[in-house]
C-alpha cells in the first residue's frame, strides 16, 4: 500500500484597500501584515465599483484569499474576506479598532511566528457562524510552509460571537512570569494587540459577488445612525423654538391694558 502524500497548506493571502484609508486603518492593516507572514501587500484600488477586479488581482499575485479594506467618508471601515477566485465571501463592519502603538499591551511575540487560532463555539451554532470560521481559518492560518514564517508557535488568535459581532483579540503564550524566573512554569496569556470588532453584514457565494447566502437583518449602516442623530439634534433645537415661541405668546396674552389712571398717563 503506497502512502498518501501528505497535504500541503498552500494559503496565501492578498492584502489591499480602497482609496481614503486614514492614519488609523493604515496602522490596523499593519498589524495584520505583521500577524500574518502569508499575506501579500498590494497598492490601494482605484475604484470601489470595480471589485470585480480583485480575484484576478488575487490571481496574477498567485493567491487564493483576499482581504479588502473598504473605507467610506474617512471614518467608516468595511473588511471583505474571500475566497478567490469562487468564493465565498463576506462583507464585515469594522468597529472600535485599536492597533498595537494605541494600546501598548505589555504582550510581544516574535514577527513572522506562526498563531494557534481559538474559535468560540457560537461559530458552530449557526450556518453562517460555521462558514466564518471556515474562511477565517483559510484566511488567519499561517501555513507551516509560508515563505517568511517563522517554526516558532507564541501566541493566540482569538475570535469570540457576543451580540451578534465577531470579537478579535491576540495573545501571548507566556510561560514563564519573567518577574519570577526561579518558580515552575506555569502556562498564561497576555494580550499584544490589535483588537477591533466585526459586525458581519452581508455572505455572498461568490468571490465579492454572487447571491447572498447571508444577510443580517439587525445591521445598520453608520450613516443611518449619524443621521438618526442630527435628526434628534433637530428635533431639540425645534422644540426649544417652539417654547419659545409659546413663551412670548403667553407673556403677549398676560398683558393688562392701559386704564386712564395709569402712571404714563398721569403724568404724560
Amino acid at each position: 500500500m503506497t502512502p498518501q502524500p501528505k497535504r500541503r497548506n498552500k494559503q496565501r493571502v492578498l492584502m489591499l484597500s480602497s482609496r481614503g484609508v486614514t492614519h488609523r486603518m493604515r496602522h490596523l492593516m499593519s498589524d495584520l501584515e505583521a500577524l500574518l507572514p502569508h499575506v501579500k501587500k498590494e497598492s490601494k484600488l482605484d475604484s470601489k465599483s470595480q471589485l470585480h477586479l480583485l480575484p484576478e488581482l488575487a490571481d496574477l499575485h498567485n493567491c487564493n484569499n483576499t482581504l479588502y479594506f473598504e473605507a467610506r467618508r474617512h471614518e467608516d471601515l468595511y473588511l471583505w474576506a474571500a475566497k478567490t477566485p469562487n468564493g465565498p465571501s463576506i462583507k464585515m463592519h469594522v468597529l472600535n479598532a485599536h492597533t498595537m502603538d494605541e494600546l501598548k499591551m505589555t504582550g510581544n511575540c516574535l514577527k513572522g511566528s506562526r498563531g494557534i487560532l481559538s474559535f468560540d463555539k457560537a461559530f458552530d451554532e449557526t450556518e453562517w457562524g460555521r462558514m466564518t470560521k471556515e474562511l477565517f481559518t483559510h484566511v488567519f492560518g499561517v501555513p507551516a510552509l509560508a515563505r517568511r514564517a517563522k517554526p516558532f508557535i507564541d501566541h493566540i488568535l482569538s475570535f469570540s460571537i457576543l451580540d451578534n459581532k465577531i470579537w478579535f483579540r491576540n495573545f501571548q503564550i507566556l510561560e514563564k512570569d519573567p518577574e519570577q524566573p526561579n518558580v515552575p512554569s506555569k502556562m498564561s496569556l497576555v494580550e499584544i494587540g490589535p483588537r477591533f470588532v466585526l459586525t458581519p453584514i452581508r455572505i455572498f457565494e461568490g468571490a465579492f459577488s454572487g447571491a447572498t447566502v447571508y444577510s443580517n437583518p439587525e445591521f445598520v449602516t453608520p450613516a443611518a445612525v449619524r443621521s438618526m442623530m442630527k435628526h434628534r439634534k433637530g428635533d431639540r433645537y425645534r422644540n426649544r423654538k417652539d417654547a419659545k415661541e409659546e413663551s412670548v405668546q403667553r407673556k403677549e396674552l398676560r398683558r393688562r391694558e392701559e386704564d386712564a389712571l395709569s402712571v404714563p398717563k398721569v403724568f404724560a
